[in-house]
């Protein structure tokens, strides 16, 4: 049974960072990409957004352009976890953020909020 837990999330000032951590189980962890989403509610127009994704075998990246240079995404495949370092966090960051991988089906893990306000 796959399984996927967020945590990590908190409120920061802006300027401040997090550490979001995603830990897999149910399945062979390294073989398979892993993604962090975000979500804002209410905002209809990005109301889930890729945010980064690291790849299996060479943990490739790639990054959505708002988070470039401020986020990094790195996976420890013995620890079958992915981390999302978050730096440099901005009020337009606040979001409910989910960690996700794709086996044959979408799995979801329960997601952590962020909240990015002075």
């Amino acid at each position: 049974q796959v399984q996927l837990v967020e945590s990590g999330g908190g409120f920061v000032q802006p300027g401040g960072s997090l550490r979001l951590s995603c830990k897999a189980s149910g399945f062979t962890f390294s073989y398979y990409p892993m993604s962090w989403y975000r979500q804002t509610p209410g905002n209809t127009e990005k109301e889930l957004e890729l945010v980064v994704r690291i790849f299996s075998e060479i943990s490739s990246t790639t990054y959505l352009d708002d988070v470039k240079g401020r986020f990094t995404i790195s996976r420890d495949n013995a620890k079958n976890t992915v981390y999302l370092q978050m730096n440099n966090l901005k009020p337009e960051d606040t979001a409910v953020y989910y960690c996700y991988t794709w086996i044959k089906d979408d799995y979801w893990g329960q997601g952590t909020q962020v909240t990015v306000s002075s």
